[in-house]
């Protein structure tokens, strides 16, 4: 089933330039990976675009054994894709294991829920029991999806399961840091039926095929930084196109003078250093009530303290690697720049690289303040920073600071406490009693951000209407409602009928 690299790097386009990335385990590159130049990405959307009608004729069950049938290849292949995405971006082999049932999710719910998420559906037509109104879901045509390198397989690929189910062809640009994952996955789609040619890939800087895909596609979908968001949003607009963004965070965590402080701490650490706390998702502030400061405090330090590094392909290892040299650098500095102005390092706080070349420490900082860059500014690594507050009000204030508002954590035995702080907290998606994983897994409901976080959302129904064109079709029993015979008397009667509804329904 499985297939060699040399296949793999055969379903990009042929190139005579090549580049490799580097290993984060070891520092070694990568395997040379062909650069798709701008005309094959116009070639390889030209022949999405022949194939996707064929595919979007096809019934919608058909598409949903299919989309099954890849979560069964996704299940059995599982260990080759936690090897790959190891070996490609560092992560520990407990998060690459976690990527992959993650992926198995998105197909198993699509495959499952699909249908009934793009089935026509009744409206209320303009005169009920004379005029019928029905809503139907019809794809965009080519969808192009660009994902990013700390989720080369969840992120890359499941943006492309519900495109792929609503009928769409799809253009995926893979990450240069993380090809093979990707290029793995398609391989494994095909095998259980998406046709070739439905699904394409192509490989190269983001700065030369994003501009190139925009122009080819009916619809984009990209994970990444919010200063590229920007961009790919004006280029999207220019084409009058849509796009669905997920962009940066600084995820805010509440902790609660009623929180069981060990399930928090516990949660604290799964939600900052999970994937070397390169999660757009993942915690980098947390708010405690004075209360239960110390105590908290004490906990994550000790639970932080016992995560286990390494650059294992097994599960005896707890965090992983940093992904780049560039990564590790921004981790480096932001701490730097904490310690040179007055924060502390609670644990951790130096890069480790008698394990590997971007192997940093899992750390807490306190004393952190709003002119230090970690404040504010997306780190994107495994730093967390600690704040004491003196009340609710004071912990909602400081989480919705800053531009940001992709996902949050609450923590608090009163579950309607933790409702009605979530409901205050600017965040697509509020997390009560867990750090994270909650919104993520729970695959019918959506998931994006607020602000300079994103639009649009994946996941659920809006995760794959946002691939179609909603199409009306309206039905009139008689040749016309509105005889032009009778059009002055009945214009007039329906005034004074709607007159009357009115003062009847807002009469004080």
């Amino acid at each position: 089933m499985t297939a060699s690299i040399e296949a793999l790097l055969r379903q990009l386009p042929s190139s005579t330039e090549f580049a490799s990335a580097t290993a984060p385990f070891t520092g070694e590159p990568l395997p040379d990976v062909p650069q798709t130049g701008t005309e094959s990405v116009a070639a390889a959307a030209l022949a999405c675009r022949a194939a996707q009608p064929g595919w979007a004729a096809r019934p919608v069950r058909d598409r949903q054994r299919v989309l099954a049938r890849f979560a069964r290849l996704l299940v059995d292949d599982h260990d080759r894709l936690c090897d790959l995405m190891q070996w490609e971006t560092g992560k520990a082999r407990v998060h690459a294991a976690i990527e992959v049932q993650g992926v198995v999710s998105v197909a198993r719910h699509y495959a499952a829920r699909g249908g009934a998420y793009l089935g026509e559906r009744r409206a209320l037509g303009a005169v009920p029991g004379l005029v019928g109104a029905r809503v139907g879901y019809r794809p965009k045509g080519l969808v192009g999806v660009i994902a990013p390198w700390n989720y080369p397989l969840f992120l890359a690929v499941g943006d492309v399961v519900p495109a792929l189910l609503a009928g769409n062809a799809v253009l995926s640009k893979a990450d240069s840091q993380a090809p093979l994952t990707l290029l793995h996955a398609r391989h494994l789609a095909v095998r259980a039926g998406v046709p070739e040619a439905v699904w394409q890939v192509v490989a190269g800087p983001g700065s030369r095929l994003g501009p190139a895909l925009i122009d080819e596609v009916d619809h984009l979908s990209f994970t990444g930084s919010t200063a590229t968001g920007r961009d790919i949003a004006r280029r999207c607009a220019d084409r009058l196109i849509g796009a669905s963004l997920e962009l940066g965070g600084k995820n805010p965590m509440i902790v609660c003078a009623d929180a069981d402080l060990r399930a928090a701490a516990r949660g604290a650490v799964q939600a900052a250093f999970s994937n070397a706390g390169q999660m757009c998702i993942g915690i980098e502030r947390i708010y405690v009530h004075e209360k239960v400061f110390d105590g908290f405090r004490d906990e994550l330090i000790r639970r932080t303290a016992r995560l286990r590094l390494g650059a294992g392909y097994d599960y005896d290892v707890d965090m992983g690697s940093l992904t780049s040299r560039r990564q590790l650098d921004l981790t480096r500095s932001h701490v730097a720049d904490a310690l040179a102005k007055g924060a502390t390092v609670a644990t951790g706080g130096r890069a480790r690289p008698d394990l590997g070349p971007f192997f940093h420490e899992p750390t807490v900082l306190t004393g952190v303040t709003a002119e230090m860059a970690v404040y504010a500014e997306e780190t994107f690594g495994p730093v967390v920073s600690l704040y004491r507050v003196t009340s609710e009000a004071e912990a909602i204030r400081l989480a919705n600071e800053g531009d940001y508002g992709l996902s949050a954590s609450v923590w608090t035995r009163d579950l309607r406490r933790g409702r009605r702080i979530a409901a205050q907290v600017v965040a697509g998606a509020v997390n009560v009693n867990d750090g994270y994983l909650s919104a993520i897994a729970s695959l019918g409901a959506p998931m994006g951000g607020m602000r300079t976080s994103g639009t649009g959302r994946r996941h659920g129904r809006e995760g794959i209407v946002r691939y179609t064109e909603p199409q009306t079709v309206t039905t009139q029993r008689i040749a016309t409602a509105y005889p032009d015979r009778f059009r002055g008397p009945l214009l007039r009667a329906m005034n004074a009928g709607t007159r009357a509804l009115l003062a009847i329904r807002h009469r004080p």
